[in-house]
């Protein structure tokens, strides 16, 4: 919705169909995370941006705000399980011993389908974990806000086109690249940046498949490919490395917890 707050949703079950959708045809755009600042990368869509054809287009940073989401007039003392993500019930692990007794807790595939899950089957003795917006959704009760123990906790998203764009204003870039294993060649590599003054934001190594020990390097910079210093930092890092793929310029998230502070 912040992406794209006029656009029609169409939920997927899984990152891969998301992908799917995008390169068929089947919706114009996607959104699916990459990286979450306490958990870390979600590996999976880093390796399905290398497989399909398609371009990073926009990015946006969420405040991750966990809930406790039960139905209407339920007490917190009549709650024996607790439904959720498992990362979710990861992230809100010190809250729900702060509780003061022993709950349930139970994996479930997504925190949103949580909610639908105590909704639909009517169990008023168990609860979800899952936005403020879920509970809204599904018309349920919040019974706590603000559960996640780590109150700086935000999860990238970006959105996937089948064509780039070109941003205006404050963007970055991210692309993919892979080199002989040799000494010196991620050093000679990163210095097309460094020798720039070109700010990478951030660097991930996944295992290149059927090959061990080999790796590919996803790569974010602060800057766009419209700029003339960006374009010859890539021009040398094609020089040095074996492949390269841009996955596109977009326009840069905002630092939402920069404003917060």
């Amino acid at each position: 919705m912040a992406l794209f707050p006029e656009a029609e949703m169409a939920p997927c079950a899984t990152f891969d169909e998301v992908f799917e959708a995008v390169a068929q045809g089947a919706c114009d755009h996607g959104v699916v995370p990459v990286e979450n600042s306490l958990a870390g990368s979600i590996h999976r869509n880093y390796d399905l941006l290398l497989q399909h054809d398609l371009y990073i287009v926009g990015e946006h940073n969420l405040r991750v705000s966990h809930c406790l989401i039960a139905h209407p007039g339920v007490r917190l003392e009549e709650i024996k399980r607790i439904y959720s993500h498992p990362q979710a019930l990861a992230q809100c692990e010190h809250s729900l011993r702060a509780l003061g007794r022993h709950i349930e807790t139970i994996p479930a595939h997504d925190t949103a389908g949580s909610v639908r899950l105590i909704a639909e089957r009517g169990e008023r003795d168990a609860a979800a974990i899952a936005s403020a917006r879920a509970a809204k959704v599904y018309q349920m009760a919040i019974l706590r806000e603000g559960l996640e123990d780590e109150k700086n906790n935000y999860t990238r998203f970006i959105a996937l086109g089948r064509e780039p764009v070109t941003p205006q204003g404050e963007a970055k870039t991210s692309l993919v690249f892979a080199g002989r294993n040799e000494p010196g060649l991620l050093f000679r590599c990163l210095s097309a940046f460094a020798l720039r003054n070109i700010d990478l934001s951030k660097i991930e190594s996944r295992p290149v498949r059927g090959v061990p020990w080999e790796y590919f390097f996803y790569l974010d910079f602060i800057g766009s490919l419209a700029e003339e210093r960006c374009q010859r930092a890539l021009d040398q890092l094609r020089e040095m490395a074996t492949f390269v793929r841009v996955f596109g310029s977009y326009p840069r998230a905002r630092a939402a917890w920069v404003e917060e502070e």
